[in-house]
């Protein structure tokens, strides 16, 4: 249980980004792309969470080493794609006539 949400993390975060690039494929192609917007900001939250318990088993287990070494640069990491992905979903509703 203690290396499953290193993998979570990354796994969530690929998924967040395919979405968010098929959201503007099915955009650009004038279809509606209101689930894989969904998908991608649903995917983006339980990136954050997954790094977030991440962080909290390393407290726990008091690696402060991994902390030291992780939590500062992927800090500013996830704040800049959360950043993006909304940015990027944020594309489908700027479309003309989507009201």
């Amino acid at each position: 249980m203690l290396y499953i949400f290193g993998f979570l993390w990354f796994v969530f975060g690929m998924g967040a980004i395919i979405a968010a690039i098929l959201n503007i494929i099915w955009t650009v192609k004038g279809k509606d792309a209101k689930w894989f917007r969904f998908i991608s900001l649903s995917l983006t939250a339980l990136t954050l969470c997954a790094f977030y318990s991440q962080g909290a088993i390393w407290v726990l287990h008091e690696d402060w080493g991994a902390l030291e070494d992780v939590v500062p640069a992927m800090s500013r990491g996830l704040w800049g794609l959360t950043l993006i992905s909304i940015a990027l979903n944020s594309f489908s509703l700027m479309k003309p006539g989507n009201r």
